[in-house]
């Protein structure tokens, strides 16, 4: 395979920069800090880092996500540690699977990165209960996150767990191992406030527990400015550049820089455009940060019940450089890798001294790190958020856009721009949009499925009888999402139609008047709370009334956050003779979980079961039923996608494991979306969003070592209606890449090098497939002025077919670069500003590709 010269410059570059900042195995270090940076060995470093939560994939492609971070330019990988899946029972611990937490330590130092270990033990995370185990709120008087014995004691010993753990392992810096950081607590800064002087004090006793346990790292608490020394205090926000640590011998670190936005259900999709993004780094290390991560490098999957409340959506895609399925988002990855690539041209300056700050006009502004008299690098900053700007900066003039920061190694050559973007583009927005390269594979006919009508109401001998309404965390210890409600009613002949109010704190329900479904009531991400109003008629005599409340993800973040409710506080009946009739206090049958679960329809080992039914008609668009099918995993070895956009609401299961839960039925509100999203300006989750009108999902990730040879077994559990047999699994096969640079612009980063004009450099088109591909075809290819976008380039009035030239370049290659020069491709209009436009396919290794002669 031919490899053009100039990525195998970039290949050992990359290679060289980063064997430089691993840790031999085994090879103990020293780690501490001063004002400037972290220092390892005696030696300051500049640091990119970024999330990957373990649980959130499986352990087979935990290596893959980790050489991708490391190929984007990353030296650390961040992780919380998540309580309630390691400890689910009290003194039973779990450290397994997905849960292995040691496994992903070791995979992370057999990459040569190191890790940043965030113990908490609460994490938020979008996660089920910030990732405290449920267990904990039932000890008789313990508070969280506050001067309380009870809690302190629980916590203190977790910590200990983990940190024992670790040093068994030998994982520590000290120890050989990888791990240079710790994070106690998390986000407490925020809440602070109203846990009063007691959580004054709660700052205090979890700095001394952790500096107690010897780790012999520096531990963190991000978001907050009390922090006690010797604890660094971090920052976490879309911006950092204007954060100042709480003591001037502490180095300014971003532990949380958000790549994207969490997806809740009911919601539109959040997205960063990765200029925006590249303009927050370059700005935190412009005014003297050296550490920061991106949360999320990659979100992954909350898979089963996960996912954190109220209403968090399964998918944690994050927008993140790495998408929920592993593959790289592009052009944010490449983009960012220049990024990480041109700071690290001026590691050296950046802990050489403190910057030297310049004023080049109304906002805009220069950032100077000085080695000695005569060397130095520069920031270039315009953080106006409309106006682009001509410097003048060491008496040459530069050009900055709005909202853009120009790196310099050199203090003279222009290296990277944060608003250019010359890294290649993925076509489509996520992996399955481009229906051409997805294989959709239809599980079946409704002959093929089977379904299990759930009985309404309470079902079994566990059900219990309590005056007044009970609050659902603690009635079914989260248990299950589900809590059946139920109560009679006796109605004389004259009060048949009344109206029905129902108070919920979330997160939703379903309402059934005599077995029948009257109707269904929810809440959403920023406020779980919801009513019911509706009008129904009693038959005369006695009347059933059973509810069935829904949660959606406990209770994961804010103040007090542990004992907030769910489920029914209030039940009316509105329009009878004497008014109205408040149920709330009768007596209510409880019933915790639906019949489904208490058989167990999700294991595979009732998948034979005589409790399913199969015939001529499949019911569809039904509440509460179950249904199954046997279906052939697709061929490949990538991650499956299931698409259930004719579900309306539920939880699926393959092969016995939880994908999560789906709601297709909840649309986002219609308006609110920009299909160009300025990236000028600062961002917030609802600047930038798409898919308005439309489910928060409706494809979620089946990984493949959940399925096998033969047959497999699929489960759904359907609360609101839907139908199956329009159910399918999609997987990918191809790929589409396009790439636009021009003549003015930067050459690649790694081309720069020291006392050389970088202008001099030529610029060039590098296309890449994913590792294991290779680029099947040119589907277009122009030099000169080619139009449109990627996907839809034309060409322009000036127009050289490069199509030959690219072909013998890049078919059969898994990556290939394209010098962007007239000396190269032609010239068929002299003086005219040129570029070049390519789009390409990349197909699977496995199938054959033709190499042009």
């Amino acid at each position: 395979m031919e490899i053009s010269n100039s990525f195998i410059a970039l290949v050992l570059l990359v290679f060289f920069v980063f064997e430089s900042l691993c840790f031999d195995t085994g090879l103990s270090a020293t780690v501490t800090y001063d004002h400037r940076a972290l220092v390892i060995d005696g030696k300051r470093r500049v640091l990119q880092s970024g999330s990957i939560h373990y649980p959130r994939t499986t352990p087979e492609v935990w290596p893959e996500l980790i050489r991708k971070s490391k190929e984007g330019g990353l030296d650390v990988i961040e992780t919380y540690v998540f309580w309630n899946y390691h400890e689910p029972v009290k003194g039973q611990y779990h450290f397994e699977g997905r849960f292995d937490l040691v496994r992903f330590v070791k995979t992370v130092q057999e990459a040569g990165l190191l890790v940043h270990l965030r113990i908490g033990p609460y994490a938020c995370a979008e996660w089920n209960y910030g990732g405290f185990p449920i267990w904990l709120h039932f000890i008789p008087g313990i508070q969280f996150r506050t001067t309380n014995d009870l809690f302190k004691n629980e916590m203190s010993r977790f910590l200990s767990k983990i940190v024992d753990l670790m040093k068994e392992e030998n994982l520590f810096a000290s120890q050989g191992g990888p791990i240079i950081l710790a994070q106690v607590e998390n986000e407490y800064g925020n809440v602070e406030w109203a846990y009063g002087v007691g959580g004054e004090l709660y700052v205090k006793w979890a700095a001394e527990t952790a500096v107690s346990l010897n780790t012999s790292v520096p531990w963190v608490m991000c978001s907050q400015g009390d922090a006690p020394d010797p604890i660094i205090n971090t920052c976490n926000g879309f911006y950092c550049d204007g954060f100042t640590p709480n003591s001037p011998s502490k180095p300014a670190m971003w532990t949380e820089n958000y790549s994207g936005w969490f997806l809740a259900f009911g919601y539109a999709i959040p997205y960063r455009p990765v200029e925006d993004l590249a303009f927050a780094v370059a700005r935190f290390f412009e005014i003297g940060g050296t550490f920061q991560n991106y949360y999320m490098y990659f979100g992954g999957t909350n898979f089963g019940r996960t996912a954190g409340g109220p209403l968090v959506a399964t998918s944690y895609d994050y927008d993140a450089p790495l998408d929920e399925y592993g593959f790289i988002r592009q052009p944010k990855w490449g983009h960012l890798r220049d990024l990480h690539m041109a700071i690290k041209l001026c590691e050296e300056y950046l802990v050489s001294s403190e910057p030297t700050q310049q004023k080049l006009g109304l906002n805009l502004e220069a950032h100077i790190y000085y080695k000695s008299s005569d060397e130095c690098a520069a920031f270039l900053a315009n953080y106006d958020n409309s106006a682009d700007a001509n410097v003048t900066f060491n008496g040459v003039s530069y050009f900055l856009p709005a909202w853009s920061v120009s790196i310099l190694p050199d203090c003279k050559n222009v290296v990277f721009n944060t608003a250019k973007v010359v890294s290649q583009r993925n076509i489509g927005d996520h992996p399955f949009d481009q229906k051409a390269n997805v294989n959709e594979l239809s599980l079946g006919g409704p002959l093929e499925w089977s379904w299990y009508e759930e009985k309404v109401g309470v079902f079994g001998n566990s059900s219990f009888t309590k005056p007044g309404l009970l609050e659902q965390i603690n009635t079914t210890k989260d248990t299950s999402d589900y809590l059946w409600y139920t109560t009679s009613i006796n109605v004389s002949g004259e009060e048949k139609q009344v109206l029905l109010n129902i108070e919920s704190l979330g997160h939703a329900a379903l309402v059934f008047l005599n077995k029948k479904l009257v109707a269904f009531g929810y809440g959403n991400h920023d406020y779980a709370n919801f009513s019911i109003n509706e009008e129904i008629s009693f038959d005369v005599g006695n009347n059933t009334l059973d509810v069935l409340s829904m949660m959606i993800g406990v209770q994961n973040y804010g103040p007090w956050f542990d004992v907030a409710g769910a489920g029914l506080y209030a039940v009316a009946m509105i329009g009878l003779k004497n008014g109205m009739n408040d149920l709330s206090s009768e007596e209510w049958t409880y019933q915790v979980g639906v019949e489904g679960e208490y058989l167990g329809l999700d294991k595979p080992s009732l998948a034979n079961s005589s409790l399913w039914t199969q015939g001529s008609i499949l019911p569809v668009n039904k509440s509460l039923i179950w249904y199954k099918i046997s279906f052939f995993a697709p061929e490949g070895k990538g991650p499956i996608a299931l698409n259930l956009a004719s579900m309306g609401k539920g939880q699926a299961w393959i092969n016995g494991e939880s994908i999560g839960r789906y709601w297709s039925a909840y649309r986002s509100p219609s308006t609110g979306c920009t299909e160009n999203c300025d990236y000028r300006g600062n961002y917030d989750p609802f600047k930038c969003q798409k898919k308005c009108g439309q489910p928060a999902q409706t494809l979620y990730h089946i990984p493949r070592t959940w399925v096998h040879p033969g047959e497999n077994l699929l489960v759904l559990h359907e609360e609101l209606g839907g139908d199956p047999s329009l159910v399918s699994l999609l997987t990918r096969d191809g790929q589409d890449i396009c790439s636009f640079v021009s003549e003015a612009d930067p050459p690649p980063v790694d081309s720069w090098k020291p006392n050389v004009e970088f202008k001099s450099q030529i610029p060039q088109v590098r296309l890449a497939c994913e590792r294991g591909w290779h680029i099947s075809s040119i589907n277009f290819a122009s030099y000169g002025t080619p139009e449109g976008s990627c996907g839809t380039y034309s060409p322009g009035t000036c127009h050289v077919d490069a199509l030959s030239i690219v072909e013998k370049a890049c078919i059969g290659q898994e990556e290939c670069s394209i010098p962007v020069s007239s000396a190269n491709l032609g010239d068929a209009c002299p003086g005219v500003s040129k570029s070049l436009a390519i789009e390409a396919h990349c197909l699977l290794s496995e199938i054959p590709i033709p190499v042009p002669e």
